[in-house]
């Protein structure tokens, strides 16, 4: 029985000594392996670690020998094995997680003196063409070289699939959960599984010209919260994002161009890390107001269907307030946590669609709405213009939660 991962080996005599570990591992091929000898019938069973260094390998006893097991991450495919003599901690990461469950099954079996029911390998040099299995990097740019019978490498880091005419994310590359880039760009996507948020080491997302036309919460909520880093989704069909979009708040670099686009999510400024925005040649009508939160090196909004901003403001103010809106406001402003096991599904959406008044405060269902044009380049370094005649500026929407608000800040609607 073998495991491919990587390996660390530390003896815990070092801080003894004052030295310290390298702290990386090696790529190695791992071996439950059993011997057996004239003077010991019973056969005896054997850990041997082998590296494309070393692979007549270096073999640890098992039998009685092992201290303790961690296995708190082994889903993440990391595990460790802690020896008694030498004195070791044998430290496994980037390891297939159901084969490191198995492998770590029999290992115990060997520790404990019982026979392993699977077949155990030989004490023989490792051959160089295992040692093919640990490739980090795979590119596929057309169909007839897309693997249909074989498996994707476990340890694959950088996986595209271009041209391949996907119409859906083959289940297969949800197992490398070593994944840290997926292009997936040039195909016939229609929908992304939820499943793709359980990357959780995945920080490049490529999904450019495929057909989809949403981008679900699901995948806002996942771990792509702390590991995206950037996202294309260009020349899809996507006509809105939703609000809990901007919860992605590692996001860098985002690329909407060629989509259908009729507006931003109205909490846009909650992506702080954002540097690079594309989104030319949509249908953005307008920018909502907290737009000018974000701070950006490049923004491209060329070929978008800007309005001429409104003479007239919309009044929607209510006088008293209702109680849903005064209750809304209350909750926003003192940020007390709200979610749909606490209240019904469709007020957790009235609360995350709020919107901001310049003052800083929330509204709902009462406030003035006006329009009002903003130069690019207050919000990012680099402007690419918005249209043929040099223009950089483009209508924005405020919200003012009351008449003062608005009197207040009516130099800026001019």
């Amino acid at each position: 029985m073998k495991l491919h991962c990587e390996v660390e080996v530390i003896s815990r005599h070092l801080p003894a000594l004052g030295l310290r570990n390298r702290g990386k591992g090696v790529r190695a091929v791992l071996s439950l392996c059993q011997q057996t000898s004239r003077s010991q019938p019973s056969a005896r069973a054997f850990l041997l670690i082998s590296t494309l260094k070393d692979k007549r390998g270096t073999r640890y006893e098992l039998r009685e020998n092992i201290e303790q097991f961690f296995t708190k991450f082994v889903d993440e495919g990391k595990a460790t094995v802690r020896l008694k003599e030498p004195p070791v901690d044998v430290c496994l990461s980037k390891a297939n997680s159901s084969s490191l469950k198995g492998f770590l099954s029999a290992v115990r079996l060997a520790h404990r003196g019982c026979k392993v029911d699977i077949p155990v390998s030989t004490l023989t040099p490792v051959k160089t063409s295992e040692f093919e299995n640990f490739k980090t990097k795979m590119v596929i740019t057309s169909k007839k070289d897309y693997p249909l019978s074989k498996n994707f490498p476990y340890s694959l880091e950088h996986l595209q699939t271009s041209y391949c005419g996907l119409v859906r994310v083959d289940m297969r590359m949800l197992c490398l959960k070593n994944l840290r880039k997926l292009d997936l760009s040039h195909n016939h996507i229609k929908k992304l599984p939820a499943t793709i948020g359980d990357l959780v080491h995945l920080q490049e997302l490529n999904l450019n010209d495929n057909h989809l036309e949403s981008f679900s919460v699901a995948l806002c909520q996942s771990t792509l919260q702390k590991s995206l880093r950037t996202l294309d989704l260009s020349k899809n069909k996507i006509k809105a994002l939703p609000v809990q979009f901007c919860q992605l708040q590692e996001l860098t670099n985002l690329k909407l161009d060629d989509n259908e686009l009729i507006q931003f999510p109205c909490k846009i400024g909650q992506l702080i890390n954002l540097r690079f925005l594309s989104a030319a040649r949509n249908k953005l009508p307008f920018l909502p107001s907290e737009f000018r939160n974000l701070s950006l090196e490049y923004l491209d909004l060329f070929g978008n269907t800007f309005e001429q901003p409104k003479v007239l403001p919309v009044i929607k103010l209510q006088a008293p307030l209702t109680l849903l809106e005064s209750s809304a406001r209350t909750i926003l402003y003192n940020r007390i946590p709200y979610g749909s096991h606490i209240i019904p599904f469709h007020l957790c959406q009235d609360l995350d669609t709020a919107k901001t008044c310049v003052c800083g405060r929330f509204c709902l269902n009462s406030f003035i709405q006006g329009t009002t044009t903003m130069n690019l380049h207050s919000v990012a370094h680099t402007v690419v213009l918005v249209d043929n005649m040099g223009g950089t500026e483009a209508p924005i929407v405020s919200h003012f939660c009351s008449l003062g608000c608005y009197v207040n800040s009516s130099d800026m609607l001019k």
